[in-house]
């Protein structure tokens, strides 16, 4: 009897099914929500973009332009090239208030950023009325200027003011602070260090807030002392913020006006003379604009080289904090 082999068909394949197809970047201006997401966002910055348009970018243009130009408000500008920049450095004054610049800088920043650092680790703990202390110190950031510099000038008045009462207490006689070529700076100075301490508080304690309490922690568990925590957890993760103060900071130095014109108007012997001050005397007092413009680009051209390197010493650390 022969073998009868039966072939059993095989089940055919379903078709594969079609792989999704997966939309092409194409750079096309998203549609339905997310097209009006975009639109919603551009129409509210639009006022902010439009305000720093006209009254930021617009002036700096126009103020280097003027830079180039012999121009006093009166006549139409006359061009004259590089002859402002030149007479810069022939103008004695000029280069004095860049050296005063410089130092109140020097002395205002750094010893300002450590008081303030100082201030939001006292306020950062569990102290008492913190908070009524916090708004003590942060007052003088929210003063106008000159009511605070008129403060001062009493305080540093030569015949009855605070300082000078409190140093004849002690046997000390007191110069005249402000009208000294020695004491004016350094008392410009002071004032300069006492009022920043708040802004700087702020940011500092804003950035202590922040820190994970699980890294003081684990140092505490390896026995690490409050100083060595401080100096190998707090101060590395402060660095952004260290920067940004550092920055702004230096700003506001570099911009100083309203104090210097109130307590000395830039005397006694042009010793407390800023840039600022220049600038201002330059354009108001003797109307002329493009000298004025052309001290102003210079002190951009100031600000945006520290700005740099500072970023260039601090900014490789930011990445890891």
């Amino acid at each position: 009897m022969g073998t009868t082999t039966v072939l059993k068909a095989r089940p055919a394949r379903p078709p594969s099914a079609p792989e999704p197809s997966v939309p092409r970047q194409t750079g096309r201006v998203p549609t339905g929500p997310g097209r009006r997401r975009r639109r919603a966002g551009m129409l509210m910055v639009a006022p902010a973009l439009l305000h720093a348009s006209l009254w930021i970018g617009l002036p700096v243009v126009v103020s280097v332009g003027l830079a180039f130009t012999k121009y006093d408000v009166l006549t139409a500008p006359e061009f004259v090239g590089l002859a402002n920049f030149r007479d810069m450095l022939d103008d004695a004054v000029f280069r004095k208030s860049i050296v005063n610049t410089l130092l109140y800088t020097f002395f205002t920043v750094p010893f300002g950023m450590a008081l303030g650092l100082l201030v939001a680790l006292a306020l950062h703990t569990g102290l008492k009325a913190r908070g009524i202390f916090r708004t003590a110190v942060f007052l003088p950031q929210v003063t106008a200027t000159v009511a605070i510099a008129l403060v001062w000038l009493w305080i540093y008045n030569p015949s009855n003011g605070l300082l000078n009462t409190l140093l004849s207490f002690l046997g000390i006689e007191g110069p005249a602070w402000l009208s000294s070529t020695t004491w004016a700076l350094p008392s410009v100075i002071l004032v300069g260090i006492w009022q920043g301490i708040g802004m700087k508080m702020l940011i500092y304690l804003a950035a202590l807030q922040s820190l994970p309490k699980e890294l003081y922690e684990a140092a505490s568990v390896d026995g690490a002392s409050r100083v060595r925590q401080f100096f190998s957890i707090t101060l590395p993760l402060l660095k952004p913020a260290t920067f940004f103060v550092l920055i702004t900071s230096m700003i506001s130095a570099f911009q100083s006006f309203d104090q210097i014109y109130i307590l000395t108007d830039g005397g006694p012997a042009n010793s407390t003379t800023m840039m600022t001050y220049e600038i201002y005397k330059s354009a108001f007092r003797e109307f002329r604009v493009g000298y004025a413009s052309a001290q102003s680009l210079v002190l951009f051209v100031l600000l945006m080289g520290f700005t740099l390197v500072n970023k260039r010493i601090m900014g490789g650390s930011r990445g890891h904090n």
